[in-house]
């Protein structure tokens, strides 16, 4: 069921502001244009605009981005930056209500730009949390919590009370999507519920209260989820929300088996959904009301409910509510033993499983890494198969022999040209599974394995790995075609091994976009760290030549990060199928962080590393830099030395 309330608070605060603004402004539209007419103050004259494309958020978003675009303009040249960051901020806003995500993010990226050089916190607060919505709505839910938790770090420090709530209330919902994380879903909300009270805003009061029901309801409490969620109708009566609250307290009912009491609450949202105009929670209400009768044992009532639900549905496309009604239709129709009908509906359940999975960005995405890893695959011979060819090319061989002994000397030597053909040809294949090998694995483990079958991991007190990865690799994957991307990773992918052969650093693997190597192993080298920074600085002219000649053609570019650290690793192969050679320890994870905490278009090291190269390089200390899992590290950006 799609949850109204699931779509961050920051976004939505800021959203019930344009229709409180709308409602005073809609007959003062006018009265804007003649003020702009009179004005000659640019300064003001962009407040304006802006307070224009505002009003026009809420029923004209096409005429609210083309005003705000005149603004941007004018702001620029004018110099007037905050100007200029609302600007943005009314652009993303505007295409995050016309559904387009990414040219969302990517105005509220230039807004929150802006923000940070004229140092306005609550603004980059605002962004952050627009950005989170977003990525929460696309499914990136780790995007969108590291954004939230930024938004909320600010929010304290400026003690901006109302964006604290909603910080809490967007990171709670965010970790009840996992049963794992639970015990903090509920810290987060029951923070935000309190706040919530203490400052009276009835909005946020509501929807942490629904939330907080929802979150009793999965862990089954429903006593607590029924308080509640009583609580967030008490907040939200009279408002576009009630039949949500009223829905999902219909649920609590059912599950909790108090079926009466379910089905007037049921009808009860129907009915505001109706009055209202509502109908997404129509839809979802008349759903809920379907499955109270099926839990009655009421099959043929509820098989008119789904209908009915699944014809509304059809008008807006809601396709999740389709295939829960489906879902419902195939069920009640196996319980009235009407299997033709149920199987009718299980197909049309399948139909519409494929239609929300084909919708699904990050599964179009998993598909693409998929394909991508076939396709390289595809490129090797199973080695355990050409090796059992071998083998049994070289026991034809020995009959071939056998046999020349007895059958005189003329067979001998009609079976001595087959056996030096054959011959050459063992030495051929066997030459090629060689290449095979040592294109998989170092060779000195190639050799190890061929002679003992096995081979042995192995811990080297000091390796320097290297991660790559780029940046903007989802916003890449909307802008071309499987075969472009895969054929863009693989040019540069393949420019990376040749980077790595020329200064003797073993490849490990790559990672989806993420490139891994290590210097020092399998042969310990006194110049790893050396060598695999001035890799890491080919790699990043390779992508910084590679984007230049993008730019010029108009095409969309990659960029790149880059981290090194240096430690301890154990090396070794995994797996007795395809195997493969490959590195573990703190070191990897280290090494991955400096990637993450880098910046696009440098070459990021640890302490460890730096101590190794300082000599070699100049390199820029950034201080204690936070790293995922590892708390503060010392961190630089190291660069070549000029002469």
């Amino acid at each position: 069921m799609t949850n109204k309330f699931y779509l961050p608070l920051l976004l939505l605060v800021f959203l019930v502001g344009i229709i409180v603004v709308n409602d005073s402004i809609a007959g003062e539209t006018d009265s804007l244009k003649v003020i702009l007419e009179k004005t000659t103050d640019e300064k003001r004259r962009v407040e304006l605009l802006n307070e224009l494309s505002k009003s026009y958020l809420n029923d004209n978003t096409d005429s609210s981005i083309s005003i705000s675009t005149r603004t941007k303009t004018l702001a620029e040249k004018i110099k007037f930056k905050k100007g200029e960051a609302l600007a943005n901020k009314y652009i993303g806003t505007a295409y995050y209500l016309k559904g387009d995500y990414k040219q969302a993010i990517l105005n509220w990226e230039n807004a929150l730009i802006i923000y940070k050089q004229i140092g306005d916190k609550k603004g980059i607060a605002n962004i952050l949390g627009n950005q989170a919505s977003a990525f929460f709505t696309e499914g990136d839910d780790a995007k969108s919590l590291e954004l939230d938790l930024k938004a909320l770090k600010i929010a304290e420090e400026i003690n901006d009370t109302l964006r604290i709530v909603t910080c809490l209330a967007n990171v709670g919902t965010i970790y009840m999507n996992k049963k794992a994380t639970f015990s903090k879903a509920l810290a987060s909300l029951e923070r935000a519920n309190f706040l919530s009270k203490i400052i009276n805003d009835s909005y946020t009061i509501g929807t942490t209260s629904m939330n907080l029901g929802e979150l009793y309801f999965k862990k089954k409490n429903y006593d607590i989820s029924i308080k509640y969620l009583n609580e967030s109708l008490n907040a939200c009566r009279g408002t576009e929300s009630e039949p949500y609250a009223l829905n999902y307290l219909g649920k609590v009912y059912t599950s909790s088996n108090n079926l009466d009491k379910a089905l007037s609450v049921h009808k009860n949202a129907i009915e505001i959904s109706k009055k209202l105009d509502l109908k997404l929670d129509l839809v979802q209400s008349l759903i809920g009301l379907a499955q109270t009768y099926e839990s009655k044992n009421d099959f043929n009532k509820a098989v008119d409910i789904y209908k009915e639900a699944v014809d509304t549905g059809m008008t807006l496309n809601a396709l999740q509510e389709i295939k829960e009604a489906y879902e419902g239709l195939s069920n009640s129709y196996g319980k009235l033993k009407d299997y033709s009908s149920a199987y009718k509906y299980q197909n049309l359940l399948i139909s519409i499983k494929d239609s929300i999975y084909n919708n699904n960005t990050d599964k179009k995405l998993g598909l693409l890494q998929l394909n991508f890893d076939i396709e390289k695959k595809e490129s090797k011979i199973s080695l355990l198969t050409k090796d059992k060819e071998i083998q049994e090319q070289e026991i034809t061989r020995q009959k071939i022999v056998r046999n020349s002994f007895i059958g005189g000397f003329a067979i001998v030597l009609l079976f001595a040209a087959v056996f030096f053909k054959q011959r050459n040809r063992i030495g051929k294949e066997k030459k090629r599974s060689d290449e095979l090998l040592l294109n998989i694995l170092p060779e000195e483990v190639a050799e190890e394995l061929k002679e003992k079958g096995e081979a042995e991991a192995k811990l080297f007190n000091e390796v320097s790995v290297l991660f790559t990865d780029f940046k903007g690799f989802t916003a890449m994957s909307e802008k071309l075609t499987p075969k472009e991307l895969v054929r863009d990773i693989h040019e540069c992918f393949s420019a990376f091994d040749r980077i790595m052969e020329k200064y003797g650093i073993e490849k490990i693997k790559t990672i989806g976009d993420a490139y891994m190597a290590a210097g020092g192993i399998p042969m310990p080298s006194a110049t790893h760290a050396v060598d695999i920074v001035n890799a890491a600085f080919e790699i990043r002219q390779f992508i910084e030549d590679g984007k230049a000649r993008k730019i010029a053609e108009g095409l969309p570019f990659f960029e790149i990060r880059i981290g090194v650290h240096t430690g301890p690793v154990v090396a070794g192969i995994v797996g007795v199928k395809k195997f493969a050679y490959d590195i573990w320890g703190d070191t990897v994870n280290t090494a991955s962080r400096m990637e993450s905490s880098g910046a696009p278009g440098k070459v990021n090291i640890s302490s460890t590393t730096y101590e190794l190269v300082k000599d070699k390089f100049q390199c820029e200390h950034r201080g204690k830099v936070s790293a995922k899992g590892k708390g503060e590290i010392d961190m630089y950006f190291v660069e070549k030395l000029e002469y």
